[in-house]
């Protein structure tokens, strides 16, 4: 039986995320991110091919930008800023 470490609570008995915690939604969101950007790039590849493959680049650009974009709220929600 493996036991999981206790989360820790700050003096006001609220409980705070691990700094790894913080690391694998960083390295997340940072690989959303790059996704999201090579994604966009492929819309202009796409256009050579024709409409269909076009909306289809489109929309999956799309998906990749709204999960990206969800990591970056749950970081907001962190309260870590990823400015650089």
């Amino acid at each position: 039986m493996k036991l999981r470490p206790e989360p820790a609570a700050n003096s006001s008995g609220h409980f705070v995320n691990t700094p790894i915690a913080h690391a694998e939604l960083i390295a997340t969101f940072r690989r959303a991110e790059a996704e999201a950007a090579h994604k966009f790039k492929l819309i202009a590849a796409a256009a050579k091919k024709g409409p269909k493959a076009i909306r289809m680049a489109i929309e999956t650009a799309d998906k990749a930008a709204k999960r990206r974009d969800a990591y970056a709220k749950k970081l907001a929600a962190l309260k870590v800023d990823l400015k650089n």
